[in-house]
């Protein structure tokens, strides 16, 4: 004996496996769209008219929020750095509120950190840093030119973040050692506060 055949019904494809379905991907494309203020927070620039002189550098911010402690790492990459370093000066923005304390900061050679590890200082790099008395200057004298090689190098400074939110601009100017030192624009870090 045979037994019967079923005839294909679309109905009940329509309700038992389309309907449930497309619920499910567009549950799934709701979520991700309003979790797309997170995408905000990776560190993606977006300017409106792209300067071609403008070098973007890497940095790191452990806090975001207005009035939080926060740990800055300005890092100068090896293909950051075309000459050596007698000196380097950072340009920080004037509505920068934030209080910057000379025993906060520490010029390293840094270890930049990744999925597994942290961002640190690897190695202290002897130096003199000065502050401007507006802050808006951080200069840094190593004792010996940081050389042209694949070590990686960071200014470390520790602070309280601004109590206004923004995005703040910082520019990184380097003199090289020779017979004639010229300071040169290095790069920008762009960082926000919320």
């Amino acid at each position: 004996m045979s037994q019967p055949q079923r005839k294909f019904n679309l109905k009940i494809l329509r309700d038992k496996v389309l309907t449930p379905g497309l619920l499910f991907g567009a549950f799934l494309g709701a979520s991700c769209i309003t979790n797309a203020p997170s995408i905000a927070n990776t560190g993606l620039d977006f300017m409106w008219d792209a300067d071609p002189n403008y070098i973007k550098l890497k940095y790191i911010q452990s806090s975001r929020q207005r009035k939080d402690r926060s740990t800055y790492f300005f890092f100068l990459r090896s293909r950051d750095r075309k000459t050596g370093i007698l000196k380097l000066t950072i340009k920080v923005p004037d509505y920068f509120d934030a209080n910057i304390k000379l025993n906060k900061l520490k010029f390293c050679r840094a270890q930049i950190g990744g999925y597994r590890t942290r961002s640190k200082c690897v190695e202290d790099v002897p130096s003199v840093i000065e502050i401007s008395k507006d802050q808006t200057s951080i200069d840094i004298y190593p004792d010996q030119p940081i050389p042209v090689d694949k070590n990686t190098y960071a200014l470390r400074m520790k602070i309280f973040n601004p109590r206004r939110a923004g995005m703040f601009q910082f520019h990184a100017y380097a003199q090289s050692p020779g017979a004639m030192p010229i300071s040169g624009y290095v790069g920008s870090w762009n960082m926000d506060v919320e």
